[in-house]
Parts: C-alpha cells; structure tokens; sequence
C-alpha cells in the first residue's frame, strides 16, 4: 500500500490548490479526483458562467453600438460555437492544472476515493480498487445543486448549473427558480441571448445576504432590462400541458401559473459526501464540523470549501485549502479570511466585509456613504455610469467595515477595498492614495472624501 504525508479528496480549486502548496512545503501528496479536475468552478460554475457573460456582453455592446456613433445593420450569433469557446477555455485551464500537478510531482489518481478513519483511502475506477494509506486528510469533497421535492418537477424535464452551460439551444422563455448569484448571472446570460427570463425568488429580495441598497439597484436595472422577478413566491408545483412546463406559485396567497420552454433550478447547493457518508466526523447542520484550523473531529483529518459552508466560493476554498495545508506543516497562518463577494450580472456587485445592517446588529455606531457613478468621467465616457460605491466605517475610528460596489467591473475593483480592510486600513488613509483618473476606481476614493466631509465632486 502506497503511503503518503497527505491525501486530498477532490480536485477543485480548494483541493487541487491545497495539493500545490503541500507539495512545494515538502509534502508527499495524492491528488484522488473522481469526476473532473478544477471541479464544478472550472467545469460546470465560475469558469463557464463567466465566459456566457462575455458573449452576452459583447451582443449588449453591439445592441449599443449606435450610442457610440457605430451603425450595425445586422449581427447573428451562433449557441453551438459559444459553447465551443466555452469548453475550449475549460480544456485551456484545466491543462494548466494539470501541467501544475506534475510539475509538483504530486501522484494525481483518478477515481472516487472512500475514507476511513484510520486514513486509508479506497479508491474506485470503474472495476479497480486501490488503497493508499496517509498521515493527514483534506476533504475537498465540493457541493452539487440543491434540487428541492417540488411536485412534478421530475416528471419533466429541468436545467440546473451542472446543466445549463450544455444547453443546445436558445429556449424563447425560461423561468429560473431562484433569486441567488447563480440564478441572477445565467439570468443575465439568456436575457441577453434574447430569451424571455422570469425569476421566483422566495424571500423578499434577490440575494437576501447581500447589501439592501445593491440588491435593490439591482432589481431596478434588471427589470429595465426586460427580466421579471417575482419575490415572496413560492412554488407550489410542476406540470406538463401539451409540450409546455406549466409552473405553479404563490404570492400574497394568490395563485399564479407560468407557462414556460425552460426551467432552471437554482436554490442553492448541498455539501457532496461522497466517499464520507460512514466516516463518523461530526456535523454542523448538512455541514462537516471543523475547528479554527479547519480541522474535522477526527484528528488528522481536515475539511475546506463547500463541504464546510460559510462562503461558498471558489476563491474562499484554496485559501482555507491553503490554510489548512499551514496547519498540517506546522506553520503559524496569519490569513484574516477576509473574503470579497462578486456577482457577474449586468450591472455588477461587489462587496466586501459587513453589510451595514450587519454593522449595527454587531453594535458598532455607523457612519455610511454612497456615491453614484452618474458623475463618473471614465463610467460616463464607457456609457456605463449606472451604480454606486459605499463605505462603511466605524464613526469614531473610520475603521473600514465593509466596502459595496454595484456597476462596470466592480469585481476588478473591490479587492482594493479587500487590501485596505486587509490591512486594518481607515477611511482617512483610503482618502490620502491617489487613484488615477478617469477610472471608475477613483470613486472609492471620493467616497472615502464624502465620508470624511472632504469630498471634491460629492458632498
């Protein structure tokens, strides 16, 4: 039997960074990854969702050409070569991957890895089985989509984000069951491709845990756009009518039937135990228990990305993956895990540390302020001047508690936002660097000056 210092079960971008980094500390490491490598982010997630929403970008910059002086008689696009490109850019990264691995020298086994909680791990492909035995795990497991028992769902046919980056053709109307950042940028994707999107959300507001303010500027530009969404909805039920998914909700207990081509669930995701449904490690809610280290309750034995909750991000994994691989070579981690939180739509979101009602729920005495990106010269000459920039700060101190952007690249620009928090930064040095102009950045900076009753352009 094989041995090695470290087994990690799962090649996403938790486990495989993870991998990487116990390699170059001079671990012995065995990579066990069943499905495929770079996990739902780079196969079925961020990676293809993120390329739809440049294609969809560019069509709404031809539909905007005119605006520029640029006549376009004419323009078609084609799903096939879209989803061409898409999966050509997946093979490009995950060839990187790959590349990275065994310049490691990390012993990458393909197959679905079963753990014990003496750490042996039994790995299956296909007809073989092989065992490797190691002194310290990570479980990088990932999630899958959460699909709800709604009636009659699966008496029909229904995307979720495993399927939906496939679809082989345009549907002329889709109703996208969920109101959450998954739901919202392949939202975006289709209104885009020209499909007529309705959204049934259940809570009161779309993405309910971010910023009201962003969430509700959101709403306002969606529904410019021509993309229904329905809050406070619940779904009763499914049905199938002459070709047609028949959805059924409620809101303010009126009944309410969508006929539809398309439907996409996207109500969230739920941890993957596969290969850990016997091994006794204890369980916050459908989440594995871990410690500050990230350690599970089985000594030795440690647990990072969605199999853990909190943020359920790709970013958010490699650095606990990165974390724990500290932990294991003894070395002291000094990572905040301050996490920034991007949402790709059209307009972007971007955010970093507490919301302001999560500000004064903690009890600090908040000073908040908001400047528009109207009167933005770099956003104003891109046309694309839709948004704002926010800071919220401790009043006595100006401790910067959380910085919300909504508009062009916001997902570019909050991680100077993240640097200053980072460094336990204040609203006044935010105000004393200089940012260039024109830039849409700079309006971080104009805030910090508003904040402080300083501001040149805002009061």
């Amino acid at each position: 039997m094989k041995t090695f210092d470290l087994a990690i079960i799962g090649g996403g971008p938790g486990g495989y960074v993870a991998a990487i980094r116990a390699a170059k500390e001079g671990l012995s490491v065995a990579l066990i990854e069943g499905r495929d490598l770079g996990g739902t982010c780079l196969n079925r997630g961020c990676v293809p969702s993120k390329t739809l929403l440049k294609h969809a970008e560019v069509i709404e910059q031809i539909k905007d050409a005119k605006t520029f002086g640029i006549t376009v008689n004419d323009f078609s696009y084609s799903i096939e070569n879209m989803i061409k490109r898409k999966n050509k850019v997946i093979n490009t990264l995950k060839s990187g991957i790959k590349g990275l691995i065994k310049q490691s020298k990390i012993t990458m086994i393909e197959g679905y890895g079963i753990v014990s909680k003496d750490k042996t791990v039994t790995v299956t492909t296909g007809n073989e089985e092989e065992k490797i035995q190691a002194e310290n795990i990570i479980l990088a497991n990932g999630s899958k989509p959460f699909v709800p028992p709604f009636p009659g769902l699966e008496e029909g046919s229904y995307h979720t984000s495993d399927t939906i980056f496939d679809i082989e053709e345009v549907p002329s109307h889709m109703v996208i069951v969920g109101g959450g950042v998954i739901g919202l940028e392949i939202a975006c994707i289709f209104n885009s491709f020209g499909t007529t999107v309705e959204i049934v959300e259940m809570a009161d507001r779309i993405i309910p845990n971010e910023d009201v303010d962003a969430t509700k500027f959101l709403t306002k530009q969606l529904t410019k756009k021509g993309i229904s969404i329905r809050t406070g909805t619940k779904i009763t039920g499914f049905k199938n009518e002459n070709g047609k998914a028949i959805v059924e909700m409620e809101m303010n207990n009126e009944k309410i039937s969508l006929e539809t081509d398309s439907i996409l669930v996207a109500v969230g995701r739920t941890p993957n135990l596969t290969g850990i449904e016997d091994l006794p490690v204890k369980f916050d809610g459908k989440f594995v228990k871990v410690n500050k280290d990230l350690e599970s309750s089985l000594s030795g034995i440690y647990a990072i990305g969605d199999l853990i909750g909190g943020y359920q991000l790709a970013h958010a994994a490699s650095e606990e993956g990165i974390k724990a691989v500290k932990h294991i070579v003894g070395k002291e981690d000094k990572s905040d895990m301050l996490i920034p939180r991007c949402v790709y739509t059209f307009p972007e979101i971007a955010s970093v540390g507490i919301t302001e009602v999560e500000a004064k729920k903690a009890g600090y005495k908040v000073k908040v302020k908001k400047v528009d990106l109207a009167a933005n010269g770099k956003a104003i000459a891109s046309n694309e001047n839709s948004g704002f920039v926010k800071i919220i700060a401790e009043e006595k101190y100006g401790e910067i508690l959380g910085v919300v952007m909504v508009g062009p690249h916001v997902t570019e620009m909050i991680s100077s936002g993240t640097a200053f928090m980072h460094l336990e930064g204040t609203v006044e040095e935010l105000e004393n660097m200089v940012f260039p102009h024109p830039t849409v950045s700079e309006a971080l900076t104009e805030a910090a000056a508003a904040w402080m009753g300083k501001g040149i352009h805002y009061s």
